[in-house]
């Protein structure tokens, strides 16, 4: 792998300063402003459309009735989950689906109730996380810039990834599989803190050789997108903050397709994604501000640590 400076954006400013240079004054405050718009109107029209799958015009119209049919304690138990894993995954680009999944599997949910939950908590979060690290300056989305585009076509190649894993999912024993999964998730993480002072050349082939990867992983498994995204992109060239806003947006478009083919097909558990939706979006503002807070050399790390860590535990549970 050459190593070599970042190249410059193009409008010729260095790439480091690219992430925190979305506008500056009041036409910041707007971006800021105009993120949030989106992100209230997102949660809104997620709760609304979700409220009216899981309990039907009917009930809504008793709204003490509805309220009551929601508050118990393992609803509030997924919300928390939801909340303190989205907060995990905007912060570091990964974790959400790693964790949240295997969680709900212990609690008793059959599979195919909660991937399409979890695809869609993840498309909402995704998305307006990505649109809120662009207000708060984490990450560039402007027409033309690089992070854009970087998005775009990580997006892009999961199509792709995830038609190939459909097929090879088919083949391949499931030990097999999460085996694979952890020593690449692990290997990332060890390279991630071994190369922490160094700075790599930015690639557009490694960006589309990760779209690819990480769409393989999640078509396969659920899980594996945000390690080898967040990670990947770090030893490609991106800065820490970069890394995790693209990733949060890429992510979410990703998602999407997944759970588009879902809700047409077998439909969405709207009493299971309903507070996986709201806690993960509430979470989303405070994880945005969070990076934009935390030191870019330590958040490399924290990044590091934390994939190294979701590699282990993989492969702890291929043992056990």
């Amino acid at each position: 792998m050459s190593i070599a400076p970042p190249l410059p954006e193009p409008s010729g400013r260095p790439a480091e300063s690219a992430a925190v240079a979305v506008a500056p004054g009041s036409s910041r405050n707007t971006a800021i402003v105009k993120a949030y718009l989106i992100w209230g109107a997102a949660l809104a029209a997620a709760t609304t459309v979700l409220l009216l799958t899981a309990t039907g015009p009917a009930v809504l119209g008793n709204l003490a009735e509805t309220v009551r049919s929601f508050v118990t304690w393992q609803v509030l138990a997924i919300f928390l989950a939801a909340f303190a894993c989205e907060y995990v995954d905007s912060t570091l680009g990964m974790g959400y689906g790693t964790t949240l999944t295997p969680v709900l599997l212990l609690v008793g949910f059959d599979p195919l109730v909660i991937v399409p939950a979890v695809l869609l908590s993840e498309l909402v979060t995704g998305v307006s996380g990505g649109i809120m690290h662009h207000g708060a300056g984490n990450v560039d989305f402007r027409r033309g810039s690089r992070h854009r585009r970087v998005a775009m076509l990580l997006a892009g190649c999961s199509v792709v990834g995830t038609l190939v894993a459909v097929v090879i999912s088919l083949r391949i024993p499931t030990w097999a599989l999460t085996g694979y999964i952890g020593v690449l998730v692990f290997g990332i993480g060890a390279v991630i803190l071994a190369t922490r002072n160094r700075t790599f050349g930015f690639s557009w082939t490694k960006i589309a050789g990760l779209g690819l990867l990480a769409a393989f992983n999640k078509g396969m498994s659920g899980g594996g997108y945000g390690p080898v995204v967040s990670g990947g992109q770090m030893l490609s060239g991106m800065n820490p903050k970069q890394a995790v806003g693209i990733t949060s947006m890429a992510e979410g478009l990703t998602c999407g397709v997944g759970a588009g083919i879902y809700f047409a097909t077998t439909g969405i558990d709207g009493r299971l994604a309903l507070p996986l939706v709201v806690g993960a979006m509430l979470s989303v503002p405070l994880s945005v501000h969070s990076v934009r807070a935390i030191d870019g050399k330590r958040l490399r790390v924290a990044i590091g640590i934390l994939t190294l860590c979701l590699g282990a535990l993989t492969l702890v549970r291929l043992v056990w």
